[in-house]
């Protein structure tokens, strides 16, 4: 069974500095960290701060491509987590039958965001994802199990606030 989730915003791992997405379900009954990269950070804030460019970032050139050749984007599924690595599928109309593509969890969310399409997340990966374990690498940073994400639980939902670019 799947969650519909929104983008609650985009905060710094106070640990690594790595930016977060933020979904939340409706109720805010659960919330899911999601641990991204820079560029997909700023492609998320952009469209959550409906910034414009004078040329088209990728994602807005997706959104284009996918309107001008009469596609849809259906819904973003996050399905699964493996080894601390969320896996996510867009699900596309063309009109004769739907298409299921592979992606990347952030840059399903920021063609989700562009073309209004609803996002879901498994209800394992949502129980699976409170048990993340971190690297060793990231253990010798100074994380210890859990303690982002006892960090952000313990965070207001105004401290969830705009990325700086």
């Amino acid at each position: 069974m799947f969650v519909k989730m929104n983008v609650a915003g985009i905060t710094i791992d106070p640990f690594t500095n790595a930016p977060i997405v933020i979904l939340k379900d409706e109720k805010e009954n659960n919330t899911l960290p999601i641990w991204i990269g820079v560029m997909e950070a700023s492609a998320i804030a952009a469209e959550l701060e409906k910034m414009e460019f004078s040329r088209p970032m990728t994602h807005d050139l997706i959104a284009s491509v996918v309107k001008n050749m009469s596609l849809k984007v259906l819904k973003v599924e996050i399905v699964d987590i493996k080894d601390n690595v969320y896996y996510a599928t867009l699900h596309v109309d063309n009109g004769e039958e739907i298409r299921k593509i592979d992606s990347r969890p952030s840059d399903a969310i920021a063609v989700a965001l562009r073309t209004s399409a609803p996002i879901f997340v498994h209800e394992d990966v949502l129980k699976n994802s409170k048990h993340i374990k971190f690297d060793q690498d990231a253990i010798k940073k100074g994380l210890s199990e859990g303690s982002s994400l006892d960090v952000l639980e313990e965070l207001s939902p105004d401290a969830f606030g705009k990325y700086k670019m």
